[in-house]
């Protein structure tokens, strides 16, 4: 038997989300979007059956990058699905997997391999996660193998609510939707919590209004780094404001259709080209190392002499190698580690800029890619010939520079963004903005389809 059959018969087995028999409104779209996001945010705050956590500053970045929240039962987030995506599409693009995903039975095994593993992915997460300690205390061997149960069934879950939103039932995709939901409820808790935190409100608003009628005007402004503060609050508004800037700078090629006159419109090439991603990766890459320090801090008796790469405290790196790599205190104490704020920024721009040149490599978004799909998609650019060295050359005159300039922008703006304690991180604001547009786009198509009869099919839905 075949590999690729082995990896279909296995899909086949895992539970699977069906697609809609017939296309649903609008409104029942949003009922479904609406019930997901509403059982995602209720497990993100349902606590592991008796996990004393101890780790979630080490794991910050993951709980944004991964929609996760440590100790509950989204402990997970979309890890699995994310990692298992990334590493199908990394395969396909790098051509380690020949795949034609033009062609029913490469997408079928496309598919099947993406879902195959991913529920591997959710089985060795679960169990590496408990038995490595990292998430927190879990006493007995009994008490381990109920908190694994929980972590893949929830993960399950997960997987599943993402199948059914990607399948029809709902709006766009359960991981954007999920990362948008965790996103802007850490934002929304940064700005609005009253919920008292060692004798103060934790939400800049309702603690400035508590100052503000005590007559504690100074408090507003040296408010300390570990809450919520003016500056954050500042940050984030002027944050949002220059991502939303740059998400509509972009280089227009005019294009027009071999195959039906009259038909024109332009390929865009935004500045933000490789959007997020070399920013997730480093920080995947940065929360990676942090993770398996902290496997090695637990057990440092297997693994001794392990000052030079790191020292830590409650979970907290406090030393060594990966203490320059990590972020600092917000501002002003990072004015007190301004070593630690050098080395970090420089590390998350240069290799921001590295990942944004890998990665444009290996998904398909280079010169000779895009080139070759817009031909494939029976378009050319007016006054060049519809040959792929033609229009290659000239996207390789926009395309390189944009994606370097894209990974440095990008960089910059995590490493600012952390320094300034912008609510939801930099990268949070750059995925929350990202996919509320996404979202906007489609709330537009949707219902311009139901408006008018038939358009559906030219805006290629479901």
């Amino acid at each position: 038997m075949k590999g690729k059959d082995v990896i279909n018969r296995v899909a086949g087995i895992l539970p699977e989300v069906p697609k809609p028999a017939r296309k649903p409104g609008l409104t029942e779209k949003l009922i479904w979007t609406g019930l997901a996001v509403v059982l995602y945010l209720v497990m993100a705050q349902i606590p592991l059956y008796k996990v004393i956590t101890s780790t979630q500053s080490a794991l910050f970045f993951y709980q944004i990058i991964f929609a996760a929240n440590i100790g509950t039962l989204m402990t997970l987030g979309i890890g699995p699905i994310v990692t298992a995506g990334l590493i199908t599409q990394v395969l396909v693009g790098s051509d380690l997997l020949r795949l034609d995903l033009s062609n029913a039975e490469d997408q079928k095994l496309f598919a099947s391999l993406t879902k195959v593993l991913t529920f591997l992915f959710i089985i060795v997460e679960a169990v590496f996660y408990v038995v490595s300690g990292v998430i927190g205390t879990v006493g007995s061997p009994t008490i381990a193998a109920i908190v694994i149960i929980q972590l893949i069934v929830a993960s399950l879950i997960v997987f599943l609510l993402d199948q059914m939103i990607q399948k029809g039932w709902g709006l766009g995709s359960g991981i954007s939707l999920f990362i948008l939901a965790g996103i802007s409820m850490q934002i929304m808790l940064d700005v609005f919590s009253p919920i008292p935190v060692s004798g103060q409100f934790f939400g800049y608003i309702p603690f400035a209004i508590n100052e503000s009628i005590h007559r504690a005007f100074s408090s507003l402004i040296s408010r300390a780094s570990s809450y919520p503060s003016l500056i954050g609050f500042i940050s984030t508004i002027i944050f949002i404001l220059v991502i939303l800037y740059l998400e509509g700078v972009r280089i227009e090629i005019p294009i027009s259709s071999s195959k039906f006159r009259g038909y024109s419109a332009t390929y865009p090439i935004k500045l933000l080209y490789v959007s997020n991603i070399p920013v997730i990766l480093v920080s995947a890459l940065i929360a990676d190392a942090q993770f398996f320090f902290l496997i090695l801090a637990k057990n440092a008796s297997l693994v001794p002499h392990l000052s030079w790469l790191g020292t830590e405290v409650n979970g907290t790196i406090t030393g060594g190698l990966l203490y320059y790599i990590t972020s600092p205190p917000p501002y002003p104490a990072a004015l007190l580690h301004p070593l630690q704020v050098v080395t970090y920024s420089a590390f998350v721009i240069v290799l921001s800029v590295v990942f944004a040149r890998m990665w444009v490599d290996v998904s398909g978004m280079s010169a000779e890619k895009a080139a070759e799909n817009l031909l494939g998609s029976d378009l050319q650019v007016p006054g060049f010939r519809t040959t792929r060295s033609s229009v290659s050359t000239l996207l390789q005159r926009y395309i390189p520079t944009v994606t370097l300039f894209s990974g440095l922008l990008i960089g910059i703006l995590a490493a600012t963004s952390s320094i300034l304690n912008v609510f939801g991180t930099g990268i949070g604001l750059l995925l929350a903005i990202d996919i509320s547009i996404s979202y906007y786009q489609m709330l537009a198509q949707e219902q311009m389809a139901s408006m008018i009869p038939g358009l559906g099919g030219i805006l290629g839905e479901r």
